[in-house]
């Protein structure tokens, strides 16, 4: 089990290494396009801001957390919405964002032990919450650095996002309407220290191998999987890899794969 202190210090670093990526850019380069359609780096920003906000909410006030959700104008743009709605200019919305992000470290350390805070359509511990919030920050930071031209060393923080991606087989299924399987997946990753990362009993015969890097990159949705390096054996672990998702929600939109230079 992670410690929740030592969660909270990857979910800063993991905040502080993208911070330091927006935070020089003139105003102008906040409205970049990025991978995601008709998102900018300033909607990246937002949205990673929004959902602190609505993650505050859960950990300190459950009934202002649902009255949100019912106040939604539309469930399926809620995601979207919550990005408009805290979208503003760079020296407004980065200060929103930090202040945000400490206030939700500060709710998910003082939130009673053992308790599950509400979320979309499931309820979390604080150490899920915050391993959430790595998955949201890595993965939206991704978008920013493709934005930008940027590579970003992949670290040990993968682990977290590859166990989250792990821990949501289930859910990947039933988010796409698909029948929750019970056959048990093996997932053995190389992490970018060389090492291997396992998760899932030995004996499967169901499993998926690969690049820690790409499964990341594959269960936030990031990637198609024809540009991963991922093996899957067994129709599970395949059928698997067609609809990974690590966050909650309905099923994100896949990346299409991307083109071959001839």
């Amino acid at each position: 089990m992670v410690d929740l202190t030592d969660l909270l210090t990857d979910l800063a670093i993991e905040s502080e290494q993208l911070d330091a990526l927006v935070s020089p850019l003139p105003p102008q380069e906040w409205a970049r396009p990025t991978p995601a359609v008709g998102w900018t780096i300033a909607h990246q920003i937002a949205h990673l801001a929004w959902t602190d906000h609505v993650a505050r909410l859960a950990a300190t006030d459950a009934d202002a957390f649902y009255a949100s959700v019912t106040a939604a104008a539309d469930l399926a743009r809620l995601v979207d919405d919550g990005a408009t709605a805290f979208l503003d200019s760079p020296d407004r919305l980065l200060p929103r964002w930090r202040a945000g992000r400490a206030a939700l470290a500060a709710a998910l350390v003082a939130a009673p032990a053992g308790e599950k805070l509400p979320w979309y359509g499931t309820r979390m511990s604080p150490a899920s919450m915050a391993t959430a919030r790595i998955m949201e920050t890595w993965a939206h930071g991704e978008d920013v650095a493709e934005a930008l031209g940027v590579t970003r060393p992949a670290t040990d923080r993968l682990r977290h996002i590859a166990y989250l991606g792990f821990r949501t087989v289930g859910h990947s299924f039933a988010t796409h309407g698909r029948p929750v399987p019970t056959t048990p997946v093996r997932v053995e990753l190389t992490a970018p220290d060389g090492g291997t990362w396992a998760f899932g009993p030995a004996h499967a015969a169901d499993r998926v191998t690969g690049p820690a890097l790409d499964f990341c990159l594959l269960v936030t949705r990031r990637r198609h999987r024809a540009d991963l390096a991922l093996i899957a054996t067994g129709p599970v672990a395949d059928g698997w890899l067609d609809v990974a998702q690590a966050f909650a929600g309905p099923p994100g939109v896949s990346r299409a794969p991307r083109e071959v230079a001839p």
